[in-house]
């Protein structure tokens, strides 16, 4: 049984696990359980984002709670939506291969021809930070809701020039965008963002042999070492903060950007090294930024 949220775009990463799974032989009767979680209950996250708690596990836990209570035997999950702590018990046994990792910009006007006029809808702390730093003019409005439903108030408003998306999100969807300009952005990626994240529970040998036979090896690898940065960062997406982690023959590379108060200039670093020792590429990495 994999449990999911029952978004257009969660049920598509569902059915990428499902051909995964037949691609590597797996027979078994699969079912698919849509959990809705606390985040997809509501539209106000104010309070969280005020207090520092921030949104993630709000997409999650009532997913980690099925799985804790065997009500599924895996949970599939975004992997930018998860914690840096998962609940206790649980584990990511594997990933899909990553989907691209760019953050799209889509609108009506090309991004380099944004003025002090020009408002672009966004909900993440991370991209606002980004944009602003290197277009300090751009008005930046919250926008929240699915993939769909972003692009109909883009398409439904009179004052905003574009909205700022996932391209791995856009892909999984295959959503016709010819009417806009798509264009990706120079800013560095959510930790996690592009990957589909398997979870099941500590111990649970039967589902972990499962998963292991349709896990990405190296995107696993870079999946470790982003969430041990955002374990070490104690962060979630109130956190203004983007990762991009390669590998490339045994070494793995990977960079970060991290912001503090409003104003302050971001702390950047960049490390590499052996591939099979992710966390600790990513402690180098946190060391560099927080000294």
């Amino acid at each position: 049984m994999l449990g999911t949220r029952g978004s257009a775009l969660a049920l598509a990463q569902v059915e990428l696990v499902k051909q995964a799974l037949n691609i590597a032989g797996v027979v078994a009767d699969i079912q698919i359980k849509k959990i809705t979680t606390s985040g997809d209950r509501r539209s106000d996250f104010s309070a969280e984002l005020e207090s520092g708690a921030g949104v993630k596990g709000l997409f999650t836990k009532e997913i980690e709670t099925a799985l804790l209570d065997g009500s599924i035997d895996v949970a599939v999950h975004s992997c930018k939506d998860l914690p840096g702590h998962l609940a206790g018990g649980l584990e990511i046994a594997a990933t899909l291969e990553r989907a691209d990792t760019a953050d799209v910009y889509i609108g009506r006007t090309p991004f380099c021809d944004l003025d002090d006029r020009s408002a672009v809808g966004t909900s993440s702390v991370r991209r606002r930070r980004q944009l602003l730093w290197k277009n300090p003019c751009l008005v930046l409005e919250e926008m929240r809701g699915n993939v769909p439903t972003r692009i109909e108030k883009l398409r439904a408003s009179d004052s905003l020039s574009g909205i700022v998306l996932a391209r791995a999100g856009l892909d999984r969807l295959r959503l016709g965008l010819d009417e806009w300009i798509v264009e990706d952005l120079p800013i560095l990626p959510a930790i996690g963002q592009g990957a589909i994240a398997l979870e099941c529970r500590s111990g649970d040998t039967a589902a972990a042999e499962l998963l292991a036979k349709i896990n990405h090896a190296a995107t696993f690898t870079c999946i470790r070492a982003e969430r041990e940065l955002l374990r070490l960062l104690n962060g979630d997406c109130h956190l203004p903060v983007g990762a991009a982690t390669k590998i490339e023959d045994d070494v793995l590379s990977m960079e970060a950007i991290i912001f503090g108060e409003e104003g302050e200039p971001p702390r950047t670093g960049k490390v590499a090294g052996s591939k099979n020792e992710p966390e600790k590429i990513a402690a180098e990495l946190f060391k560099s930024i927080s000294s």
